[in-house]
């Protein structure tokens, strides 16, 4: 539906851009109280005023042909009018909670501590000023994270189990704030849980000190 609006119209004032009813709505309300204009109009009239009506919600630009079916439409036409407006505002509202949500569940599946899989290049787009890009994340908790690359250098000496155990760790770690990368926090825990030259590992060493074993 094509709005002509002059400066006095006070859909005007904020409504400037065209909008098209016969391409994204495909219906219209008329309310029952119409009825007390259409009584007083011969069925002849009635008939010209409808399909002006029908002419007008499919963007033809009807033009009135007489001042009887001018001043029996203006009433229905501002009434299309602020019932277009509504609509147009509430499809606005759902696009942008359509796009809050999708933003929503990628940013929970970026923050999932427990998530193994890699999240490879994901890019959302929000709009043109904010995006949320996670790339080749292998595990990440609060503001900690360590990509699949970096996963694979520690395999270069370390089993998985083992990798998996010190990150397990690390995150239970109640001071783990201080830290600002995981990859190298991993590497120094991985480090110190190395067996002796004896074949000992740390662990076992305060075990035998304190007496747990023998």
């Amino acid at each position: 539906m094509k709005l002509k609006l002059d400066p006095t119209d006070w859909a005007g004032v904020f409504l400037f851009k065209k909008i098209s009813m016969a391409e994204e709505k495909k219906g219209f309300i008329l309310y029952s109280d119409i009825i007390h204009t259409i009584e007083k109009l011969t069925d002849e009239q009635a008939g010209v005023l409808f399909k002006h009506i029908l002419k007008y919600v499919n963007d033809l630009n009807p033009e009135c042909e007489d001042l009887i079916t001018e001043i029996a439409f203006e009433p229905i036409k501002q009434s299309l009018k602020r019932d277009l407006l509504k609509w147009d505002d509430k499809k606005q509202k759902r696009s942008e909670a359509g796009v809050a949500g999708a933003t929503k569940r990628w940013q929970n599946i970026a923050n999932d501590s427990k998530r193994i899989k890699p999240i490879a290049n994901i890019a959302v787009s929000v709009n043109d000023n904010v995006s949320v890009n996670v790339k080749d994340i292998y595990r990440s908790f609060a503001h900690l994270s360590i990509t699949e690359d970096e996963v694979k250098k520690l395999l270069d000496k370390h089993t998985i189990t083992q990798i998996n155990n010190v990150l397990n760790d690390i995150e239970n770690y109640k001071q783990n704030t201080k830290y600002k990368s995981l990859y190298l926090t991993a590497v120094k825990w991985l480090q110190k849980n190395e067996p002796t030259s004896e074949g000992i590992s740390p662990e076992e060493i305060k075990a035998r000190k304190y007496g747990y074993i023998n």
